[in-house]
């Protein structure tokens, strides 16, 4: 699934904004007695452990996505690897904890307060008298001062990938003893607490050189439990050992292995027994789950609920065995297998031999999985409805409200973690998840679902239903379409191109509910495939999946049709063609909606790669929504490699899924997400991270007063009123909290789904035999 940014302190986060007279922003619950920013949906799940029950000793080996190109955090190749080595091996002067807020790690940080605020503001560090580098001399604030230096923007020989804060700060210096350090800032900063997480030492950001080279491969001076003692790119792994210097408690592990293992690969190493903790898809959970559950004492099978579901509790999934067939199945075998027909006989001999391979396959598989469980929560992260609001149809931002009218946000968000027994609720904040302080749902700015509304917008905006729609002429392409990448058109304009201009599709009008059922078929179907083919190799692919790997070599589809049958090319419409002009019939069908002789179709854009499965699902959902409301959708899948750069970043979407991490400090980090576009010197549009192309001077310039608001419930008053006008622009609509799925040996301890807080990486390890971790309970909230 694509994600971006790399951990919670590593994000670097033009439309005319309604009149008052149409928009009507809510009171904010933040004025109200109630805190508005709730509890986490979810509680992480590590099997946490006293460090008492936990073995000395021992090797964790974690799958991770890659091996970075970098170890330094602040360089823009930096990646999700880089800042799970930092964590491990750097100094930090605040973490997260587990609703998603800021608090002081005292290995580092005895205290941290602003002393003044006039005329300057003032804030003092001290720090714990214990830290050093592994070199043995003591943190303090010449790192400090040279770390300000190199991300203050004020020298560009050092290749920074962000410098919001460090541009504030007006000098540092030692305070009244060694383990002091004064910061005085030339502006208020409220996020001062987001600063030198992680901290470096001054022999990486004293000189351009260190910073630029020294520590992309190597950091051969650190300040954490753990220190990098191999960076091996050819066995794409990065070896952590115990650092002899740590001051805090001794860590529990001898190492920290982070493998480089691609996604569709982790359940045949899991398989393998080469992976002690792995973030995992669906499938691989379900595999996993179905061979931790609880097994029949007589016959050795999962002890199964109704519906051949695993028994509650059990941890299982519908996830089966190769069918080994009834009984009177069985007999009739036997019998063929030793009847008089030798040639029958042979053929069911080797019939019964591939199916004794297949099920000892089977359950060597279940074996080898048996020794890990699923750890599950939600991810600090939230997937988003992007809209583009450039140009075409969503420049206009009737047609983005109506869009965002047209979603059941509830639907989406249970299509995706209800089946993984995850509380399924929608996010209501651009800016915040709910526990954190910021958050509160301003959806309220954009209104609920109202199928009725939304066609209502895109009538004000001139989209009329049924009308006649002309054949684009040389060069021009229909609202919403965009060219494929070889040049040619999508698959509308070679339709038209057959005779079929200025038609829509009659006939089937009255067959929404046969589709559904159809749906709820294919639905067992694809149930069916999945329990038949997993021994095959447990990747996840269907034959689907593996068309497209041969599709040309690009990856690249167009025209896909959506689970309910029906071609996205022509707006869900199938059947007979109606002359040029027919106006649509009535009833339940709703007609494609056109204007100045173009249908409103949009270019929806997802990544084709394995782990993507959910964003596809969504993504049929969703245009499912928009066809009640006349909206038609071109699906153009694209490879995970290309999707970022060739299509999002560079605007080549109308619509879009994709992820963006929570942070601490939405003042800072979300500012470069929703900021207004501004022109370049050489004439381009400078979007920074706002990739949906929607912006304001007003969202601008709350950001900008929350930022200088050093009273926290004032800031976070300004930072709800921004996300209440990001809801009314309709650049983007959060749908739901990212599921976080973990592979974890059984006796693996304070590992696992870690939800919003920091990994302890000293109290990880395995527990002594007979010991087991704590862990939430499974059920999810109502």
């Amino acid at each position: 699934m694509s994600h971006v940014g790399v951990g919670p302190r590593a994000v670097m986060r033009s439309v005319a904004f309604l009149t008052a007279g149409v928009l009507a922003v809510p009171a904010l619950a933040g004025c109200s007695s109630e805190d508005p920013s709730g509890k986490p949906l979810a509680e992480q799940d590590i099997a946490s452990a006293a460090r008492a029950r936990i073995s000395d000793g021992g090797t964790l080996r974690w799958a991770v996505d890659s091996v970075p190109d970098t170890l330094n955090t602040f360089q823009s190749d930096a990646d999700a690897t880089t800042a799970r080595v930092a964590q491990a091996v750097l100094p930090s002067m605040y973490r997260m904890d587990g609703t998603g807020r800021p608090v002081r790690d005292p290995d580092y940080l005895e205290s941290a307060e602003v002393v003044e605020t006039e005329p300057k503001q003032v804030v003092v560090y001290k720090l714990n008298q214990q830290a050093v580098w592994s070199d043995g001399r003591e943190i303090g604030a010449a790192d400090f001062a040279a770390q300000w230096r190199a991300l203050s923007g004020k020298d560009s020989a050092y290749w920074t990938a962000r410098n919001a804060g460090y541009d504030r700060i007006e000098k540092i210096e030692r305070g009244a003893g060694d383990l002091e350090v004064q910061v005085t800032f030339s502006r208020p900063y409220a996020d001062w607490q987001s600063l030198f997480t992680p901290l470096y030492p001054k022999s990486v950001t004293g000189t351009p050189d260190a910073f630029n080279d020294g520590a992309r491969r190597k950091l051969e001076i650190t300040a954490g439990p753990f220190v990098p003692a191999e960076v091996d790119t050819q066995d794409d792994e990065i070896v952590l050992t115990r650092n002899p210097r740590w001051w805090g408690d001794p860590p529990k592990l001898n190492r920290i292995v982070l493998r480089a293992v691609p996604r569709d690969k982790r359940i045949a190493e899991l398989v393998a027994g080469k992976l002690d903790l792995a973030e995992i898809d669906p499938d691989t959970a379900e595999q996993v789950a179905l061979a931790a559950a609880p097994r029949d004492a007589g016959t050795g099978t999962p002890l199964m609920g109704p519906e051949g579901t695993p028994a509650a509790g059990s941890g299982g999934s519908p996830f089966r065995a190769p069918r080994a067939g009834s009984a009177a199945q069985a007999l009739r075998s036997w019998a063929v297998a030793h009847g008089s027909d030798e040639e029958a006989a042979e053929e069911e001999i080797l019939a019964r031999e591939k199916r004794r391979e297949a099920l000892a396959k089977f359950e060597r598989r279940r074996k080898a999985l048996s020794g890990y469980e699923v750890r599950k929560s939600l991810e600090p992260a939230y997937t988003q409805l992007a809209l583009n609001g450039s140009d075409g149809p969503l420049a206009d931002e009737r047609v983005r409200r109506a869009v965002a009218r047209a979603l059941d946000r509830e639907k989406l968000a249970e299509a995706v973690l209800k089946p993984l027994g995850l509380p399924a609720e929608p996010v209501g904040s651009h800016l915040a998840l709910p526990g954190q302080a910021v958050y509160a749902d301003g959806s309220g700015a954009l209104g609920d679902q109202d199928v009725k509304e939304a066609r209502a917008l895109l009538a004000d905006a001139g989209w009329v239903p049924g009308g006649p729609v002309r054949k684009p002429e040389d060069g021009e392409e229909a609202a919403g379409a965009q060219k494929s990448e070889d040049g040619e058109g999508g698959e509308d304009e070679q339709q038209s191109e057959g005779g079929d201009e200025g038609t829509y599709i009659v006939g089937e009008d009255n067959e929404n509910d046969k589709d559904n059922e159809n749906d709820k078929d294919n639905d067992k179907d694809d149930k069916d495939n999945k329990e038949n083919g997993a021994e095959g190799g447990g990747d996840g692919k269907n034959a689907d999946d593996e068309e497209d790997e041969k599709d040309g070599g690009t990856g690249r589809e167009r025209g896909e049709k959506h689970s309910s049958g029906k071609n996205t090319a022509r707006s869900g419409a199938s059947g007979a063609y109606a002359p040029k002009g027919t106006a649509a019939p009535a009833g339940p069908a709703v007609a494609p909606l056109a204007k100045d002789g173009k249908a409103l179709t949009l270019n929806f854009v997802l990544p084709s790669g394995p782990g993507s499965e959910a964003l596809r699902t969504v993504a049929d959902r969703i245009s499912d929504m928009l066809e009640e409301i006349g909206i038609g959708t071109d699906i153009t899948k694209v490879p995970d490699k290309s999707y970022f750069k060739d299509h999002i970043a560079s605007g080549e979407y109308d619509l879009a899924l994709y992820s963006w991490p929570a942070t601490a400090f939405p003042a800072t980090d979300a500012r470069p997400i929703y900021a207004k576009p501004v022109p370049a010197a050489d004439g381009s549009l400078n979007v920074a991270q706002n990739y949906t192309r929607v912006g304001t001077d007003q969202v601008d310039q709350l950001f900008d007063q929350a930022v200088a608001t050093l009273d926290r419930k004032e800031a976070r008053g300004l930072l709800r009123k921004a996300d209440s006008r990001i809801w009314a622009a309709a650049g983007s609509v959060p749908l739901y909290q990212r599921p976080q799925l973990m592979a974890a040996r059984k006796n693996l301890a304070n590992a696992g789904a870690f939800g919003f807080e920091t990994p302890v990486h000293e109290d990880m390890g395995f527990l002594e035999k007979g010991a087991r971790g704590s862990r939430p309970s499974t059920a999810p909230s109502p």
